[in-house]
């Protein structure tokens, strides 16, 4: 055949086709994002969905206006099911990736039957074999791009936490994408249609292939944005703990000088002859004695620092303080990335315990030791009550989540740094923070 005429029928996509792209649009999005279930109910939910899917569809062929509106929103709700049953993600999150997922699917299932008719009906290629190859290397191409492109940015680490705003503006960019594309095949008399039916097709894949390029530009921006806002905010906490260590360090400084002058205390504690008086005297002595014993030395003086800094709030707080550490062992970390790990660990045990009303349960144990040419580092205190996971980093019990819980991120930024890893847990009533890195 010699191409389209004017007064053609546009040959629509077939529904299964259009089944099948939506289908491995979700498979895309599902495989970036963390199950909710194990590997074999996950693949049974997405091998039962497809005949369920391409079924609906089918059924639903051959209506226009308003009912082709409404049998495509009934599809759409089943890819955001299928997306939030398969991954372990919010409301919000499976709304977000259900509309990338149906802009994806709508560009390939466009550029494929656009190139199927070019060959059917103008280079007169009408075997069935060939319809299945364009059908298998467009779908194949297009979905690998897309996954290797998803893949490199959410691979990172990136948390979705997607907010309304953002699948407001999202589903502005579908439902756009999604109209323009489509008007000329509901309504053929129209401005977007255009003379000849292959005009209408390069509209359609044009138009959709600009969407699914404006929509990955906003979602590579977002994550960019995001990663920006949690980096600003471990930035300051790392230079926070960092203006900690160096007030710690000029405290010390300051106890040092007021033990050589204990000679001079001596002395006049000598030649005291009221008893009363010099007992008094000795009971200051006594109190400034107890700051001097928290003073710690395990062999690096970063952590020496910090570790007594900490023992004198626990100290004044009524917290039990156990250190067995190292210290030799972190010589190969800057000054700045101890300060980052003990300060924020230590901070967060000692926040939690001060909540607690009986004293006698407020303990906290630090160790740091090698094993298996690994630098272990671990830090626990007393927890009662149960806390709630996210992304297997406790969520901070503070009414302001925005501006809250970078302190553990900020440690596993650190760690991640020396090739290490952060692991989490809460068992029969202790919380723990385990460090490994290799040495």
């Amino acid at each position: 055949m010699a191409g389209w005429d004017i007064g053609q029928t546009l040959p629509d996509i077939p529904r299964v086709y259009t089944a099948l792209a939506e289908w491995i649009a979700c498979i895309v999005c599902i495989l970036e994002l963390k199950p909710r279930a194990g590997r074999g109910r996950t693949c049974a939910v997405l091998a039962l969905s497809l005949p369920v899917h391409a079924l609906f569809m089918v059924l639903t062929k051959g209506k226009s206006g308003f009912l082709w509106f409404l049998f495509m929103a009934v599809a759409v709700l089943f890819m955001y099911l299928l997306i939030y049953v398969c991954s372990d993600i919010t409301a919000l999150d499976a709304a977000y990736s259900c509309i990338r997922a149906f802009v994806m699917a709508e560009f390939a299932a466009s550029l494929e039957w656009q190139i199927h008719c070019y060959c059917y009906y103008d280079i007169g290629f009408d075997r069935a074999w060939l319809a299945a190859v364009i059908l298998a290397v467009i779908y194949g191409i297009v979905y690998a791009v897309l996954l290797r492109l998803g893949r490199n940015r959410e691979a990172r680490g990136h948390e979705m936490d997607i907010t309304k705003r953002e699948v407001l503006l999202a589903a502005v960019i579908g439902i756009s994408v999604f109209l323009c594309s489509n008007l000329g095949f509901v309504y053929s008399n129209t401005p977007f249609g255009g003379r000849y039916a292959a005009d209408i097709f390069n509209v359609r894949t044009l138009v959709d292939l600009g969407g699914l390029a404006v929509f990955y530009a906003y979602h590579i921006q977002r994550l960019y944005m995001r990663s920006q806002h949690e980096l600003e905010h471990m930035e300051m906490i790392l230079h926070s703990q960092y203006a900690q260590y160096q007030q710690s360090q000029e405290t010390l400084d300051l106890i040092h000088y007021k033990y050589h002058d204990l000679k001079h205390h001596i002395l006049a504690l000598r030649a005291e002859e009221d008893a009363q008086k010099r007992g008094e005297y000795l009971d200051r002595m006594e109190e400034e004695i107890k700051s001097y014993e928290t003073q710690q030395h395990t062999g690096n003086s970063v952590l020496d620092t910090l570790l007594t800094s900490k023992s004198i709030c626990c100290m004044k707080n009524g917290i039990s303080l156990t250190i067995v550490a190292d210290g030799a062992l972190l010589d190969f970390m800057d000054v700045m990335d101890i300060c980052s790990i003990f300060g924020n660990a230590l901070d967060n045990a000692i926040e939690y315990e001060m909540k607690l009303a009986d004293r006698e349960k407020r303990m906290i144990h630090v160790s740091v030791f090698s094993q298996k040419n690994f630098l272990i580092i671990r830090v626990e205190n007393y927890c009662e009550g149960v806390l709630e996971f996210k992304k297997e980093l406790p969520v901070t019990t503070k009414a302001d989540r925005e501006q809250h819980g970078y302190g553990l991120k900020s440690v596993r930024h650190t760690v991640r740094k020396y090739g290490g890893e952060v692991d989490i847990s809460l068992k029969d009533s202790w919380f723990g923070l385990k460090i490994l890195i290799p040495i």
